[in-house]
């Protein structure tokens, strides 16, 4: 086995890549980018509705709590969900050396259905049609939608392993795998409910009380944890070594990575309950293995960064493995606080409060987002058959205006956090609280508008990617000096040399 070759994900040649699904590729990349835009203005909205509140219109279907739910599943599942899809799709396609499983019009029908089930599921946000959970999850009906799309997803990404033409199976393939399955186990067991009548859209969970909360973070966190976790890291797996044009640093530091990730995670949940009704030996077993989870996720951070030996000079040039670095810096970061903020001591103070949410945004901003963002510009000259992007200026621009953003947020909402936990437990001599809730409220709110104003940097930086991918999807190519013009990569149906 010549790791360098299967690190970089090289193909079998010309032959191979013509019999590639890249349309269905294309399909997903473009739906990603839209509905990235759709979820960031709905985050700026609800962002700036917290500083002022005559942005909720008065209107049922514009307040933030109808909203809300709204934005994170545009980001999560409407933006993360395609590019994650999408870009599963081409590199199985690749690492395989087969063409996926069912031919175009299965995955066709994959891909308009996942659609559809957006659609589905945000008008019943904004309409107020949902099970009324923490994660605000649609009704019964795109669920089981949802159900469908999720298993044919399924069977296509395993009949393209099963039928591959290369006999091994690349490490990227089995972290997108782990991510498909357990989303499935997640998505059926969190939402059973029984329908009030076949054609309303009311139903009743099947669980209740601390049993219902208990199977809510066993899905909350682990949609965390392998949506946004283990799909992610099956692109990093992918995408550094083919920019870098580096093979992996340990190809068995990567298979201990997953194996203990994918064990570790799927018990952490609890420590979303802690100084609940949820008994306490739970919440003990929920905290000790979220600070057990610090190491594999510190071992696959450090496989990506080693993965640039012997190559980071290409930082200096190369703005597109910039977003892909950085990426894994960040996710290095979240995975350390998140341990941290799991510990009871440290949760009694986190807990409820914006420290959480900076926390969560440090993830999905700058491991999810930034890392989504450099796929994006390593795919489209690529399945549009282009010499190279339209402007690497504008991606190292992208770069600095998002990364900009992205500090502004967490960093707004850490001091937001840590003042809101202190002063909620703060008590004067006599002992009774010395600031009512609306004080700190009050306290917040220059911080939410800080926060705000790092949400349009943010979007302001896509629309930059935007406007740099379409102009590449074209065919144009911006003048520019040769100091700025990163080294590009063989296309990929081209045939590959990597290092051994």
């Amino acid at each position: 086995m010549n790791q360098g070759i299967m690190a970089a994900g090289a193909v079998g040649g010309a032959q191979d890549a013509a019999a590639y699904n890249e349309d269905i590729v294309k399909k997903f990349t473009i739906a990603a980018v839209i509905w990235a835009l759709v979820g960031f203005l709905a985050g700026i909205l609800i962002a700036f509705q917290l500083v002022f509140p005559a942005l909720n219109f008065d209107l049922e279907w514009t307040t933030f709590g109808r909203l809300r739910p709204v934005h994170t599943s545009a980001v999560v599942f409407a933006f993360g969900g395609n590019i994650l899809i999408g870009t599963s799709f081409y590199i199985v396609q690749r690492t395989c050396r087969a063409p996926l499983f069912g031919g175009p019009g299965l995955a066709n029908f994959i891909f308009w259905g996942y659609q559809a089930f957006i659609v589905l599921a945000a008008s019943g946000y904004v309409l107020g049609v949902t099970q009324s959970k923490e994660y605000a999850e649609p009704e019964w009906y795109a669920d089981l939608w949802l159900t469908v799309i999720w298993v044919l997803y399924l069977i296509v990404y395993v009949g393209t392993i099963v039928k591959r033409r290369e006999p091994h199976i690349y490490v990227a393939n089995w972290f997108y795998l782990a991510f498909i399955i357990t989303i499935a186990m997640l998505h059926i067991g969190n939402n059973i409910a029984v329908p009030v009548s076949l054609f309303g859209t009311k139903s009743y969970i099947a669980s209740a009380g601390v049993r219902d909360a208990m199977i809510q973070w066993w899905y909350g966190h682990n949609a965390v944890g392998f949506f946004l976790t283990a799909g992610f890291l099956g692109m990093m797996y992918y995408f550094i070594p083919k920019q870098a044009e580096r093979p992996v640093y340990s190809y068995r530091l990567s298979i201990i990575h997953f194996w203990a990730l994918i064990f570790l995670y799927v018990w952490a949940g609890p420590h979303h309950l802690h100084y609940t009704a949820l008994p306490d030996w739970a919440q003990t077993l929920g905290m000790t293995f979220s600070v057990m989870l610090w190491v594999p996720s510190w071992g696959g951070m450090i496989n990506g960064f080693m993965t640039l030996s012997g190559a980071w000079d290409k930082l200096r040039t190369d703005p597109v493995l910039r977003f892909l670095v950085t990426s894994v810096a960040f996710y290095g970061m979240s995975t350390f606080e998140g341990p941290v903020m799991a510990i009871k001591a440290v949760n009694s103070l986190s807990h409820y409060t914006d420290w959480t949410i900076g926390h969560v945004h440090a993830g999905a901003l700058g491991w999810n987002a930034f890392i989504s963002f450099g796929a994006l510009y390593f795919l489209v000259p690529r399945l549009w058959k282009r010499e190279r992007l339209y402007s690497i200026r504008l991606v190292t621009l992208h770069f600095w205006v998002a990364t900009l953003g992205v500090v502004l947020y967490i960093v707004s909402m850490w001091i937001s956090g840590i003042m809101q936990g202190l002063m909620w437990r703060a008590y004067d001599e006599l002992g009774f609280l010395q600031y009512s809730f609306i004080e700190t409220v009050e306290a917040m709110r220059p911080y939410y508008a800080i926060r705000g104003v790092g949400g349009v940097l943010f979007i302001a930086g896509a629309v930059i990617m935007v406007y740099n991918l379409w102009r590449t999807v074209k065919g144009d190519i911006r003048e520019e000096a040769a100091y700025e013009l990163a080294p590009h990569a063989p296309a990929p149906h081209e045939v590959e040399k990597t290092p051994s």
